[in-house]
């Protein structure tokens, strides 16, 4: 059974949305009474984050960008405060996006050192929608984003792999390096479909030409879907690129149940898709996989969902 890590903290539990709002608490909640009902949780390697240092937040935000979150926290007080239509901030949120981050940076430190051959980072709010200069989406900091700098500058790895099958295009992701050959951005989500960035032609600019992959996919599209294009277009770029290390954007909302998108994802879906995946990082980048959770909004399958691939990571390849 191989090692892996498990970041989470009940202060994420304190980023408050409101009682209507998907993005909500019980998310966390629900996953972490799954794993713990299943036993998996005395099986993982349990990883305390610390608040990240604001530097490795600059390092992908702009200075004004965190400034602006300041001030828009501090309106919350009792009660909520909004960045945009679906971003709000309560007096807790900017505190624990700064926690959120350096959970991320802890699971790299993890996997770096060879405590852990890979972790799951059971953190919130979200990431993926956050541009380096604009919160929007649920989304305030760039929780993967902020990690592939880390991966880079902290520990000079040079090429760093990052997965987005959140159903959502990782707008935020694909902006900070879009110019960027270091970075290959892959993304399935739906299409037409929510922040509306993500077509085919969407590919990287200048020295990031073709860095950017993205996969827009019908609405309706399923498991065999997605492992197809798993198989006939990540695998062979990623052969191409060779990643020193791999990062996902987790969303799981695009499965069957998710009351956001309209896709047909199962638990088995994800699996699968977490072992083309985890192939991959075994194939290229010594194993190293940091999977950081992004979207899914249906309790039971979120929480299903997450196990399977959590599970599939502890498999021992023969």
């Amino acid at each position: 059974m191989a090692n892996v890590g498990l970041v989470y903290h009940p202060d994420f539990l304190k980023h408050k949305t409101g009682p209507m709002h998907p993005e909500r608490p019980e998310r966390l909640s629900a996953i972490m009474s799954l794993l713990e009902e299943k036993g998996l949780v005395d099986k993982l390697q349990m990883i305390e984050p610390k608040p990240a240092d604001e530097s490795w937040i600059t390092s992908v935000h702009s200075s004004q960008h965190v400034a602006s979150l300041r001030a828009v926290g501090a309106q919350a007080g009792d009660d909520l405060a909004y960045v945009d239509g679906d971003t709000p901030m309560s007096r807790d949120s900017l505190d624990v996006a700064f926690l959120a981050v350096g959970g991320v940076l802890a699971g790299i430190d993890a996997v770096m050192s060879g405590e852990v051959c890979s972790v799951f980072c059971a953190v919130r709010p979200p990431g993926h929608h956050a541009e380096p200069s604009r919160a929007m989406g649920f989304c305030l900091f760039n929780n993967v984003a902020i990690g592939a700098r880390y991966f880079q500058k902290h520990y000079g790895l040079k090429k760093i792999l990052i997965v987005d099958w959140d159903v959502h295009h990782g707008n935020g992701t694909q902006e900070a390096f879009y110019k960027d050959p270091s970075v290959l951005f892959f993304s399935t989500h739906q299409y037409p479909f929510y922040p509306g960035t993500g077509g085919e032609a969407e590919q990287g600019l200048g020295a990031g030409i073709g860095s950017t992959i993205n996969v827009p996919m019908k609405a309706g599209s399923g498991d065999d879907e997605y492992i197809e294009v798993f198989n006939s277009r990540l695998i062979p770029a990623a052969k191409e690129f060779e990643p020193d290390a791999v990062m996902i954007s987790a969303g799981f909302d695009a499965h069957r149940n998710d009351p956001l998108a309209s896709m047909r994802l199962t638990d088995e879906g994800y699996a699968q898709l977490s072992g083309i995946v985890k192939g991959i990082a075994e194939e290229h980048a010594g194993g190293r996989i940091v999977s950081c959770l992004e979207g899914g909004y249906h309790l039971e399958s979120i929480a299903h969902s997450i196990y399977r691939h959590i599970q599939v990571l502890m498999e021992t390849s023969l």
